[in-house]
């Protein structure tokens, strides 16, 4: 027996036979010159395979509209503008012309070109998209050279898909009935293959990078897209616990299911607020399938990634709008761009800094780039014209970053008011409460914002003064800190005595253990992985609102996190609905 550890992007649990599905980067490119009068045709040879694939790709794309599949449809839809980008064909021509070598080279140089380019990216967003590109570049191969390949459409039994990474064609195409969970080397959250994972609802672990070496095919698997788990050969009494463990996730998905109408509300009827993490626009549809009351926290930065630092308003307008548009009047908070630190970005930060997560990032960058902020803040305030919109800011640390973001805000309205662009009359902006700095000064921020958001991932980090990418040090992030603890407590006092609501968007919220804890301290929102929903749901109508209080004082008294821990075990003893403290 043997456990691998990736990146779960898809939950659920599965248990199968492995079969591999590894493939070459391009099937065997042949190479021969060609002489000037015969570009045309090779050039003829070129549209020919791209209307083909063209035509079959809006084929799919009226099917996902029938299905409507947005999440697929996306996907298709980004392939068929790569195909028909104006500036990708008119690169092969020139290659073609320049080399006059057969259009087949023509199109792997080119590829080879872009997918190196953006393979080489600070971004792991944009490496992820280089797959697009050599997904394109094999489908117009396979046609020019007339080949085949070995297709996941005719699988014969079920099986667990072990790859050292799909095509977002491969994974569309393949046979969904016969597909118990994928498992790749590479890939990460925000790839179109996780995002077809969960659309398909398949469990799915990605990023495991040595999948392919560990595992031979017909090896038994225990794939935990819970966890990011993914067991090799696993002995009998692993194999019961999880087989087990199987059975009781089915029974928890269909009570989930019917959680959904259910309000979020203690046993003494103390209401609360179940929110969305997004990233990703197509992921709003799902997030409302599992209850969620609003978006809490759409993380903008992705669509800025994904553009290439190049996203234009309408672009943006676009994906906020859309989001908006599927919330049906419920609220939709949208965090503007939280750039550097982790998720930086060659053209704008080219020289590697010392300590990005210390530096310039998020608010500090926005306030220093006014046009590309105000772009967005346009973007926004136009998609606010179609439902319910409101703005975080990132990382303030101080009432003047709040004040300089909200004069920017302002000047964004009145640049949309004189262009006639149909704007919300209001919009609330709010605070993510992420570093001590705002936590110890949330009185003075709460008397200017509308509500504040606690981003616990970095609150803990920068509290602690811990690297959570440090495998040294990252044991020392401890969300049952009293430190942290009491850095929350003074953020939701300081919201509540001003009259303003407070939210949590962190790790900690979508945690069912830690519900209680939450709802005694006061807060009014949880906000969280769409999946997690319906549980921290049914912790929340598992207790009463007043023992939760009693559970936070206790908490707040004690001086050492095992007392804490000790304490929230004890309680869940009495609550089956709770899980495990971290």
């Amino acid at each position: 027996m043997k456990e691998l550890t990736g990146i779960p992007v898809s939950t659920g649990i599965a248990i199968g036979k492995a079969f591999l599905f590894i493939e070459d980067e391009f099937p065997e490119i042949p190479r021969w010159p060609i002489q000037k009068a015969q570009i045309e045709a090779e050039w003829k040879r070129f549209t020919a395979a791209a209307k083909s694939i063209s035509s079959g790709l809006h084929s799919l794309i009226e099917r996902t509209k029938r299905d409507k599949n947005k999440e697929q449809r996306e996907i298709l839809q980004a392939h068929l503008l790569m195909l028909e980008d104006a500036d990708f064909q008119e690169q092969v021509r020139e290659r073609l012309e320049k080399d006059k070598q057969n259009i087949e080279w023509s199109v792997w140089t080119v590829a080879h070109n872009l997918t190196q380019k953006l393979l080489a990216s600070p971004s792991a967003y944009l490496r992820e998209r280089a797959i697009d590109i050599a997904d394109m570049a094999r489908q117009l191969l396979s046609k020019l050279l007339s080949t085949t390949s070995v297709s996941l459409a005719d699988l014969a039994e079920d099986v667990i898909i072990v790859s050292q990474d799909l095509m977002p064609s491969q994974t569309l195409n393949m046979d969904k009935t016969h597909v118990k969970a994928l498992i790749m080397d590479a890939g990460s959250a925000t790839s179109h293959t996780a995002i077809l994972a969960r659309s398909f609802d398949i469990p799915a672990v990605l990023g495991l990078s040595t999948c392919t070496k560990e595992i031979n095919a017909g090896d038994t698997l225990i794939v935990d897209g819970n966890e990011g788990k993914v067991i090799i050969n696993p002995d009998p009494q692993t194999l019961a616990a999880y087989t087990s463990a199987l059975i009781h996730f089915e029974k928890m998905s269909l009570e989930n299911f019917m959680l959904g109408d259910l309000t979020a509300q203690t046993r003494d009827e103390k209401r609360f607020r179940l929110m969305a993490n997004i990233e990703l626009p197509s992921e709003a549809g799902k997030a409302f399938k599992f209850g969620a009351e609003g978006i809490g926290l759409f993380r903008s930065e992705f669509l800025f990634l994904a553009a290439d630092g190049e996203i234009e308003e309408e672009n943006q307008f676009a994906a906020y709008r859309d989001v908006i548009k599927a919330a049906g009047g419920r609220p939709v908070k949208i965090r503007t761009f939280d750039l550097g630190g982790d998720k930086i970005f060659a053209k704008f930060f080219p020289k590697k800094e010392k300590n990005p997560l210390l530096g310039w990032r998020a608010i500090r960058f926005s306030l220093a780039m006014p046009e590309i902020f105000k772009t967005q803040l346009r973007a926004i305030l136009r998609a606010s014209a179609y439902g319910n919109a409101e703005i975080i800011f990132p990382l303030i640390s101080c009432i003047e970053e709040f004040e300089q973001a909200c004069a920017l805000l302002e000047e964004a309205k009145e640049e949309c008011r004189k262009s006639g662009r149909p704007i919300a009359e209001t919009i609330k902006t709010g605070v993510m409460i992420e570093v001590p700095a705002a936590a110890v000064s949330a009185a003075i921020l709460a008397k200017k914002a509308d509500f504040f958001s606690i981003g616990t991932n970095d609150l803990i980090q920068y509290a602690l003064a811990v690297d959570r990418g440090n495998e040294k040090v990252n044991y020392l992030a401890r969300v049952l800190h009293p430190a942290v603890l009491r850095l929350i407590k003074t953020a939701i006092d300081a919201a509540h005595e001003a009259g303003k609501p407070a939210a949590m968007c962190g790790e900690m919220a979508g945690f069912p253990r830690y519900t209680p804890l939450l709802a005694g301290m006061g807060l009014d929102e949880f906000s969280m992985s769409a999946s997690s929903i319906p549980e921290v749901k049914r912790a929340l109508r598992a207790v009463a609102h007043a023992d939760c209080v009693r559970l936070a004082d206790d908490a707040l008294r004690c001086s050492r996190r095992d007392e804490i821990k000790r304490l929230l075990d004890a309680f869940a003893a009495t609550h089956s609905a709770l899980g495990d403290a971290r």
